[in-house]
């Protein structure tokens, strides 16, 4: 079973940056967390859920949104079973709740999932 917690969130100004991370818990996964391919996710009030940045389970493969593109960046310590999201000049529309998820497969992270933990809020103020 998939169990992580994201952290790092904040309020935050307008161009400024901040550094989330993910972290896997429970013995099972925490064990196979380098097997997985990993996401990062955001839902804005009153927005659906959209999928931010992918990163394969090597980390040599990423995807962006566009609308975070050359902003953000994600990458992921395997021996800390973490993955994180640098996020620099950020904007207001940047504001969200910020989750992650994993699977083994890379293109699974497209897809919807059934469970999500609390998330990390993400205010960014113009």
């Amino acid at each position: 079973q998939v169990q992580l917690v994201e952290s790092g969130g904040g309020l935050v100004q307008a161009g400024g940056s901040l550094r989330l991370s993910c972290a896997a818990s429970g013995r099972t996964f925490s064990s196979t967390f380098s097997n997985y391919a990993m996401g990062w996710f955001r839902q804005a009030p009153g927005k659906e859920r959209e999928l931010v940045a992918v990163i394969s389970w090597s980390g040599v493969n990423t995807y962006y949104a566009d609308s975070v593109k050359g902003r953000f960046t994600i990458s992921r310590d395997n021996a800390k079973n973490t993955m994180y999201l640098q996020m620099n000049g950020l904007k207001s529309e940047d504001t969200a709740v910020y989750y992650c998820n994993a699977d083994p497969r890379w293109e699974r992270l497209w897809a919807p999932f059934d469970s999500w933990g609390q998330g990390t809020q993400v205010t960014v103020s113009s």
